[in-house]
């Protein structure tokens, strides 16, 4: 059917291109998608609400609706992982006409026609709607993005015409294509932003992914390591214990981001986390202290759960955390085709060495000398050690509210030795 009303063909392609440059130039979803929607009541379609629900490939959610509606603008409706989540698809109107293996429906929303028991249907029926319809478009398989659920439905009495209609039908594959390219962009964030931190990920969106490609940045380092943890996989059920460890990820790894850090890369049972400093040369450093309430918030996190996971009767899991600074390179290293993006260099070898003296010292926290001069706060000298693979010992500091955890002869039994030993007093801008 030639389309003549209630759009002139030229108006409708005109819309239509319209919508296809902002996807070519932007990811501004919400922007475009109202946008194009305005543009379609304004050339005299009754279009009264639009959605899009998609898959998405991200870590809290299984799939995303936005919602248009006519003097209220756009909504985004996620939904979750899990049991509530697949409730909440099947009892949506795409996971019907999923469920039913069609690509398209019209439920007549006035009067007394008949439409499945949703609750998205009645809700739109209080609200004054008419007509609902729902294509489904398929995209290119082989991931989890496997289409978009387009819905249209107006106000109008009666419904939409016969014309309109198709005119609507004839939108769909102009629309499925610029929500695939929208989908796409936010995978691409995602996965990069989930798997490798959000800087970093947008490096690797910028082309920095060549081998050997890579940055020398000066930085403050937090490595965290759980204490005990080999012991609990050994007894446990080792499912459940993945979910634990995620459970102390999440109490120590907030804060991390909160203050301006990211996690570069699990170790295991531990992360290594950095926040790169904008003037190296400037001994006051908000980095450093960024990543010392960091550290501190963490361990207090850690703690709150290791009493909730006692009073359940389940195994702690202790945390410590050392404190650095200095230069690491951070890039690409790896085969020609399989490449990780990571931080190496002489700062992370040396803050991994530290942290071996955490539980032979009793301290969850400890601070470098290097880190102890830049970051502000009131310390006390732990003592100097020998450490594995660096020419020279290091001065290694603690907080000041945490000198009743050390005590002298600490090297019994392997710990490492301090070379001489000093009184524990606080000290402001240490060093």
């Amino acid at each position: 059917m030639a389309i003549t009303d209630p759009i002139s063909v030229s108006t409708l392609r005109s819309i239509e291109a319209r919508l296809i440059t902002r996807a070519a130039e932007s990811d501004d979803a919400d922007a475009m998608i109202a946008e194009f929607c305005e543009a379609l009541v304004a050339a005299g379609l009754p279009l009264w609400r639009l959605s899009l629900a998609v898959p998405v490939i991200d870590p809290l959610f299984r799939g995303v609706s936005l919602a248009w509606r006519r003097g209220q603008g756009m909504g985004f409706f996620p939904t979750v992982h899990g049991p509530e989540g697949e409730d909440t698809f099947f009892r949506s109107p795409m996971g019907w006409l999923r469920a039913n293996d069609l690509v398209f429906v019209r439920w007549r929303l006035d009067g007394s026609n008949a439409y499945p028991d949703l609750p998205l249907l009645d809700e739109l029926r209080r609200a004054s709607a008419t007509d609902y319809l729902i294509h489904a478009a398929a995209f290119a398989p082989g991931s989890a993005m496997e289409g978009v659920g387009i819905s249209f439905a107006t106000d109008q009495a009666g419904g939409f015409s016969q014309a309109e209609l198709a005119l609507v039908a004839g939108l769909v594959p102009v629309i499925a294509l610029v929500t695939a390219k929208l989908s796409l962009s936010h995978a691409m964030r995602e996965m990069l932003g989930t798997y490798l931190g959000p800087a970093t990920g947008a490096r690797v969106l910028a082309g920095e992914m060549r081998r050997g490609q890579s940055t020398v940045v000066h930085a403050a380092i937090l490595l965290a390591d759980l204490r005990g943890f080999t012991a609990v996989v050994d007894r446990e059920d080792p499912l459940k214990v993945v979910g634990w460890l995620d459970e102390h990820f999440d109490a120590l790894g907030e804060p991390v981001q909160r203050h301006g850090g990211e996690i570069s890369k699990f170790l295991g049972d531990g992360f290594l986390a950095v926040f790169p400093v904008a003037e190296p040369d400037a001994l006051a450093c908000p980095a450093c202290s960024g990543a010392l309430e960091a550290a501190r918030e963490a361990l207090a996190r850690n703690a709150r759960l290791n009493a909730a996971r006692r009073r359940d009767g389940l195994p702690p899991l202790e945390a410590d955390i050392v404190l650095h600074y200095g230069r690491v390179v951070s890039g690409n290293v790896g085969t020609d085709r399989r490449l990780d993006f990571t931080v190496i260099g002489r700062a992370v070898n040396e803050a991994s060495r530290i942290e071996r003296l955490c539980d032979s010292l009793e301290r969850p926290l400890l601070l470098s000398d290097a880190f102890a001069r830049r970051c502000g706060a009131s310390l006390v000298p732990v003592g100097e050690f020998a450490l594995r693979g660096v020419g020279r010992k290091q001065r290694i500091w603690g907080l000041a509210a945490e000198s009743d955890g050390t005590s002298e002869g600490m090297a019994e039994g392997g710990a490492p030795e301090p070379a001489r030993s000093e009184a524990t007093r606080p000290v402001t801008n240490a060093g």
